[in-house]
């Protein structure tokens, strides 16, 4: 009896002590049995990483399956919105419309850093206050103040199409990914950056920019003791981005208010619950849910009693918020979306994150060192100008022939400082199109829809730049106002009828397009976890 309670104490010991030495060890990889953080092993790193930070101004999205498309009567017979249920996965949104005081943040910044050198950048992200003037009505005062007068700082800006909405993300991302590195203390603040050294986060991720290092992150590589943040950290944000047509209206519905388990009780016309356009509550009752046109003639109601008290529009922060907690869905400004318009892409888009309008890309490599290219001189002019391309100065410095040549033929919408990107080619031996299954070429903006393959009269070919020639499916301007350069908009504005607030509705402008009812926010893709941790 001694001799078995002796050696069940020892057992215990040896258990108890076997799991302190485990408790104390290193984590382990599960695939080989190595310790991961320790230089002995060549210092493979495991961060601690919880989940994705929320960033500034965005509330997360919960996706989830619904029904996208028409809710309410055809009225003029498109039938470009034929019902159809799709899943969008979870993403970020922007809680408001950006403001004109958000966007003038913008240009200060640019105007700083392009300005002294660079003024067409400055000039190119200018929103058109000239989508103000009417040859019948007397609106000079909006032209003049709307965009900078302070009484409209918090009003959504318009003017700006598709194209400027984009670069806004982009400057966007940078800027935001930028102060996370100094709130860490990994990046010394610059008060006054220029084109030459400015922080750019894919420049930054490719080793072309360094800046003013405050500090690096310590490496368990007894090669490279230092080194800089990676994307493995989960340190940088995912891009700010417009957000999809079916991301767009799945937020506006907000139908997470609606669901009981995994039952919707009831559907939306517009982002709140009933037919109506005014608030039911007892509280608020007769309110406007929203600024539209009430009727003819009628954009704010009489005086008194201003039906929606917005004679344009309104304050970003006016209303009530839907169940995603996000304002003005419906009203006030119609928004940009990613898509390009089609009217059967609710037949044909994917039933999971349903889009139409990749363009695949890929990062344009120095031929002499096999590095990321940056574009380190010059302003290299949109591919997606429908008139001339081409590259001023010539030759940039520092970049490759090989470089140089991509530059004139598929290069896009790139500044000094950034990393230049390139349509995937078929001649790119090293895109290996030829080996891929899931698509075959760059280029899927008509897809099933205006190519050759749902056209026997199309006459197929491309021209120095890369863009279509012969008879189109979509000859635009003579048969039809839709091509390769017509972005969707979605909800309604202050010079819609409420039919337009419903966000089944679709509409469509060329990108290079402005409207004095046109905005946009932003959208940002959700990594990981749908929900987050603890659910």
């Amino acid at each position: 009896m001694a001799k078995t309670t002796k050696l069940l104490k020892s057992i215990a010991l040896f258990s108890v002590g076997g799991l302190m030495i485990f408790s104390c060890s290193q984590e382990r990889s599960p695939i080989t049995g190595w310790a991961y953080n320790t230089s002995e092993n060549g210092g493979f790193e495991k961060v601690p990483y919880e989940e994705q930070e929320t960033g500034p101004g965005l509330v997360l999205i919960e996706g989830g399956t619904f029904t996208m498309g028409r809710t309410e009567q055809d009225v003029l017979y498109d039938w470009n919105n034929i019902p159809r249920r799709v899943t969008v996965s979870s993403f970020y949104m922007d809680e408001t419309e950006v403001t004109n005081f958000g966007y003038l943040e913008y240009l200060y910044w640019t105007n700083r850093v392009f300005g002294p050198s660079y003024p067409e950048v400055f000039v190119k992200a200018l929103p058109d206050t000239l989508v103000w003037r009417d040859k019948l009505a007397y609106n000079e005062p909006y032209v003049e103040y709307y965009l900078r007068h302070p009484a409209y700082r918090n009003y959504p800006v318009v003017g700006v199409n598709w194209l400027q909405a984009n670069d806004f993300c982009t400057w966007r991302t940078d800027r935001t990914n930028e102060f996370i590195l100094i709130r860490e203390g990994l990046l010394n603040h610059v008060p006054n950056p220029s084109d030459q050294d400015y922080f750019s986060t894919q420049a930054y991720l490719s080793n072309k920019w360094q800046g003013q290092l405050k500090q690096k992150l310590p490496s368990f590589d007894e090669q490279q003791p230092e080194r800089d943040v990676r994307m493995e950290d989960g340190i940088f944000l995912p891009n700010y981005r417009l957000p999809t047509e079916a991301e767009w209206e799945y937020a506006a519905y907000g139908l997470i208010g609606n669901t009981i388990g995994e039952r919707i009780t009831d559907r939306r016309i517009y982002p709140w619950n009933g037919h109506g356009v005014r608030n039911p509550e007892e509280k608020y009752i007769g309110q406007m849910h929203a600024n539209f046109v009430r009727g003819a003639g009628d954009f704010m109601g009489t005086a008194g009693w201003l039906n929606d008290n917005a004679d344009v529009t309104a304050p970003v922060y006016s209303y009530w918020p839907n169940d995603y907690g996000l304002y003005n869905m419906a009203g006030n400004v119609a928004e940009w979306v990613m898509d390009i318009y089609r009217p059967m892409t609710s037949s044909d888009a994917s039933e999971f994150r349903p889009f139409r309008g990749n363009v695949f890309k890929t990062q344009v490599k120095d031929s002499t060192d096999n590095t990321i290219a940056t574009n380190t001189d010059g302003i290299l002019i949109d591919k997606v100008d429908h008139t001339k391309k081409k590259v001023n100065p010539p030759t940039p410095h520092g970049v490759s022939q090989e470089t140089q040549e991509f530059a004139d033929t598929s290069i896009v919408n790139s500044v000094p400082g950034r990393v230049l990107w390139r349509d995937v080619s078929i001649a790119k031996p090293e895109d290996k199109l030829d080996e891929r299954r899931n698509y075959k070429t760059n280029d899927y903006r008509d897809y099933l829809d205006g190519d050759v393959n749902s056209s026997l009269y199309y006459a197929e070919g491309e021209d120095a730049f890369g863009e279509r020639t012969g008879k189109m499916m979509y000859e635009y301007a003579k048969t039809s106002l839709v091509n390769n350069w017509s972005r969707v908009y979605k909800g309604g504005s202050w010079r819609d009828r409420a039919y337009w607030m419903n966000p089944g509705s679709r509409r469509f402008l060329d990108e290079k397009q402005a409207k004095d009812y046109i905005g946009f926010r932003c959208a940002m893709t959700r990594v990981g976890s749908p929900t987050g941790l603890g659910k």
